[in-house]
């Protein structure tokens, strides 16, 4: 059962426009707990919900980050979301 702070970042994410990335520092600033980069990460990591859009989550220095169904599936994603922005 996932944790009150895995709920949390849940609900951040979700609210991403299709496009568009936060990074994991600006999700854990959002809740409340800017220090807890890497717990994001490793909550997002164990997502599999798809209504969840942890592929939007990238590091604070622009690269793509991890993605529990690889980089390049993730890189993919978003590249395709950007591109149906535009």
């Amino acid at each position: 059962m996932p944790s009150d702070l895995a709920h949390k970042i849940y609900s951040i994410v979700k609210t991403i426009p299709k496009g568009h990335t936060m990074t994991y520092k600006e999700v854990a600033v959002a809740v409340g707990h800017p220090n807890a980069c890497r717990a994001v990460g490793n909550i997002l990591n164990k997502n599999f919900d798809v209504t969840i859009p942890c592929h939007r989550v990238i590091r604070s220095d622009g690269k793509t980050g991890g993605y529990n169904r690889g980089q390049k599936k993730k890189e993919e994603i978003l590249k395709k979301e950007r591109n149906s922005l535009s």
